[in-house]
């Protein structure tokens, strides 16, 4: 049982890491100045905090050219405190690790075929973020692990179908990664990301709809995310667009996830003569004027748009994202959609959903996990710059115009159908 004592000093340590977080690094006194703590307090929280390799004091040059005892600058030791965010997705595996001053974010995925059990995909999770953080990884030098997982997950006990499964991951990550896990579904994940760093930065009321092997999306009202009762919020993909239509996973008939996932459009398109065996196929027939591929986008978009309308009449977002490989496809996907949500979206003095592209790319989910494991990011964090196979992305909304033309790192661009990992940089401005 912790005594009154460790819970304050626990406190005072805690305050002097939001404060470093929050200011960069600072000396004793500005420090006591911020804090507002005792000078025995102040010392005896840093000392601590030095002892553990939290914190590291170092004396800047300026200061040991001038006369009398320099001042030491105390600055987070990025090295210590990282942060895990995990994606085991469909067909892919996802990391994020950030550094202990929650300033910069390396990420990396790299796809895997259908069905790869599950103690391999933590084995593979584990090999993306040690080359995250240049072979150093150790069990147990991780704070917190957020892992987003497909399918919907609710408190302890409360999602039947899909938690035996959901534990499994969680023990495996927490054993070989040696930390705590916090698990969610990864599209709700995604959608917390995009609202604190990515299209959606700084609004309240978001709705994200990911269109990729499956579909699904998820919600932020106030400014909070949505879970449901039952943890299965945001399971657009399951409401029915065509009565008579092919059957579906969940056991309904016609949903959108059966007209609009990967799979689904691939075979629309083949099914009118075309040729496309993935989404880069698929765009590059749009690129080359091929009718049917516009024709079956136009139909898919008209499907999208009206489930659009009719969750935005139940809830009312400011923005609607759109994420997952198939927004590719670009204006011939988004136009049809956007064209149906604001044509059946009841017209009124308030306005109309905007439509916005996800801007944080495949490492959504894995961004999303980290802020899941540390609430504050939701609270203080501004919208990063990231960059994901050899592109920027830069969010339409908070970013300055002196971010916008700093460059935060690089990496290769991906060949199509390359399986090596996919790593960028991203710093949190």
């Amino acid at each position: 049982m912790l005594t009154e004592t460790t819970r304050a000093s626990t406190a005072h340590e805690a305050l002097l890491l939001r404060l470093l977080r929050e200011h960069g690094p600072l000396t004793r006194g500005e420090l006591g100045t911020l804090s507002g703590l005792s000078r025995t307090t102040l010392y005896d929280a840093v000392g601590a905090l030095m002892d553990n390799g939290t914190v590291l004091a170092s004396v800047p040059e300026a200061a040991r050219r001038k006369r009398g005892r320099p001042a030491e600058v105390l600055a987070l030791n990025p090295e210590a405190g990282r942060l895990l965010g995990i994606e085991f997705a469909r067909r892919a595996v996802r990391v994020a690790v950030m550094d202990g001053a929650h300033e910069t974010v390396v990420t990396a995925g790299q796809p895997h075929e259908p069905g790869m059990p599950c103690q391999a995909r933590v084995d593979l999770a584990w090999r993306l973020a040690d080359g995250l953080t240049g072979g150093t990884l150790r069990p147990g030098t991780l704070t917190g692990i957020g892992v987003g997982v497909v399918g919907p997950v609710g408190a302890p006990g409360r999602s039947p179908l899909w938690a035996p499964r959901h534990d499994t991951i969680a023990a495996l990550v927490r054993e070989r990664f040696g930390a705590q896990v916090l698990i969610d579904n990864n599209t709700r994940l995604a959608t917390l990301a995009e609202t604190i760093w990515g299209a959606a930065a700084g609004e309240q009321n978001v709705l994200y709809l990911r269109l990729s092997h499956g579909v699904g999306g998820g919600l932020v009202m106030a400014g909070t995310l949505h879970r449901g009762a039952h943890g299965r919020s945001g399971m657009f993909g399951h409401i029915s667009v065509d009565p008579d239509g092919e059957p579906c996973e969940c056991g309904g008939t016609g949903c959108l996830e059966t007209v609009a996932s990967i799979g689904a459009v691939l075979d629309a398109h083949r099914a009118a003569g075309g040729t496309a065996a993935d989404v880069p196929e698929l765009v590059a027939a749009l690129a080359s004027g091929d009718r049917r591929a516009h024709t079956v986008l136009a139909r898919v978009g008209a499907h999208i748009g009206r489930v659009l309308a009719n969750v935005s009449h139940a809830v009312e977002p400011d923005v609607i994202v759109m994420g997952g490989e198939l927004v590719d496809a670009g204006p011939a996907l988004m136009e049809p959609i956007e064209h149906a949500l604001h044509t059946n979206v009841v017209r009124g003095s308030y306005g109309r959903p905007t439509l916005r592209p996800a801007g944080l790319g495949d490492a959504g989910t894995a961004l999303g996990a980290i802020a899941h494991v540390v609430p504050s990011l939701q609270r203080t964090a501004r919208a990063p710059m990231v960059l994901a196979r050899g592109h920027q992305f830069v969010p339409a909304t908070a970013a300055s115009s002196d971010a916008r033309r700093r460059s935060v790192g690089r990496c290769a661009p991906a060949a199509p159908g390359d399986s090596r990992p996919v790593m960028s940089d991203a710093r949190v401005q």
